[in-house]
């Protein structure tokens, strides 16, 4: 029993003991937002998408080649004259060609593909950016939520030693009074029964204590994940004054699911206009200034150099490929089926919305009622405490009070985070989860 005490006390100390600078919610947000590996890939992400909507990426600009060559032939030929049994031989004849030149290639129409392309592109990278702003949202809420969850398990382990030193004090008093003969020695092997119990649940408390804190850590990039938290809030603050009709028409204005979806939508018109722009003909130019060398072991000339511009207008239609029609019919699908989408996900969103609008003012009420059992249940441990001092209630009955109080201020605790939860998810949901950095 003393190597357990020693080692409560030791826990005891150190979770008194401030371990570190004290840290708001806010800064964590804001060194998370920072340093969180998981961001830092979505703006990675973001990045591509917004380098990837240029005028030279969609095709607007023209493209400019350099190229050049050598040929080299070496032939030998007999060549008999016409009338005459002459023949002339050549051997080894070396002709030499040398050749370079600037070629540009410039697609000027081909039926608002390009044009539809850049749209695109700007899209993406506008989906990038919504991409981006959702992650931030999930995240604020996710720290969000493991910030008071490392609150709500610092008080419960704040209960669980104090629920460890009411059982020391009973043990105390049964062992003095079984000494004396005022007690049985079941009233004591009890009271050291119950004691073990409630120190090897702070013992465990302690665990989730430092699970949380760990998680906490990791959600900030922190590098050393097991270095010590201590948040500046000691409770878990709840916000009453949300109002059901604001949400809805912050979720219909501000979603940010709602909006990836309305950008999918204009993606799969796009998609369609592209397919259509297959029915126009296509101008494409072209342009050249090329140089040229030859030389020549037989002949009137030894060398001979050319240079000069070429150039050229290309028109053309796309008259039939055999999938235009079905690539048409799936677009067209495409669109509705986006459509369809952005109605679900706006019928789920307000189905969750209603869920968590009922339970947060249900947690709500049952805060309320949990605030006052808690109330009740100490005063009757003052009460309970005060008949046991006087040998007028059994170590049974103290237990029970004991174990009431305990139970109590766990149900107000759960409450409390159950509430902030709600109200973190309502936040999230209508767009104002940002709240939390200010």
């Amino acid at each position: 029993m003393k190597r357990i005490i020693s080692a409560i006390c030791i826990c005891a100390a150190a979770f008194t003991q401030a371990p570190a600078q004290k840290i708001s919610l806010k800064e964590c947000l804001q060194k998370g937002l920072e340093n969180n590996y998981s961001l830092r890939i979505v703006r990675g992400e973001e990045q591509i998408a917004r380098n990837n909507a240029t005028l030279a990426n969609a095709g607007y600009l023209p493209t400019l080649d350099f190229g050049g060559g050598y040929d080299l032939s070496d032939n030998s030929s007999s060549s008999k004259v016409e009338g005459s049994s002459q023949t002339v031989k050549q051997r080894n004849v070396l002709d030499q060609n040398i050749r370079a030149g600037v070629d540009l290639n410039w697609t000027i129409f081909d039926g608002f593909n390009i044009s539809t392309t850049y749209k695109q592109l700007k899209e993406m990278e506008r989906m990038g950016e919504t991409n981006t702003r959702i992650a931030i949202e999930d995240f604020i809420a996710t720290l969000t939520a493991e910030y008071y969850n490392f609150i709500q398990q610092r008080i419960r382990l704040k209960n669980f030693l104090y629920a460890v030193q009411l059982s020391k004090e009973r043990l105390r008093i049964v062992e003095e009074r079984y000494h004396i003969g005022n007690f049985s020695r079941l009233d004591y092997q009890q009271a050291k029964v119950d004691f073990n119990a409630d120190s090897a649940q702070y013992l465990r408390q302690q665990e989730a204590v430092i699970n949380s804190r760990i998680a906490l850590n990791e959600l900030m990039a922190i590098e050393q994940v097991y270095s010590p938290v201590l948040t500046s809030d000691t409770a878990i603050n709840i916000t009453d004054k949300l109002d059901f009709v604001e949400l809805w028409n912050g979720t219909l204005e501000n979603n940010s699911e709602l909006l990836r979806a309305d950008q999918s939508g204009t993606l799969a018109k796009l998609d369609y206009k592209k397919v259509l722009s297959r029915n126009y003909p296509y101008l494409k130019l072209n342009l050249g200034y090329d140089y040229g060398y030859n030389k020549y072991d037989q002949g009137t000339y030894n060398h001979r150099n050319s240079w000069g511009f070429n150039g050229g207008l290309s028109v053309g239609v796309n008259l039939w490929n055999g999938n235009r029609r079905r690539e048409k019919r799936n677009a067209k699908i495409e669109i509705q089926n986006a459509q369809l989408q952005r109605e679900q996900l706006e019928l789920a969103l307000k189905a969750d919305l209603g869920s968590l609008w009922q339970a947060y003012r249900n947690y709500l009420e049952l805060l309320h009622l949990e605030q006052q059992n808690v109330i009740t249940a100490r005063d009757n441990h003052d009460i309970a405490k005060e008949r046991y001092m006087l040998n007028d209630l059994s170590g049974f009955e103290m237990r029970e009070a004991q174990k009431s109080l305990l139970d109590a201020e766990e149900r107000l605790l759960t409450a409390q985070y159950n509430t902030k939860i709600c109200e973190i998810s309502l936040l999230q949901i209508s767009g104002n989860i940002a709240k939390y950095l200010e």
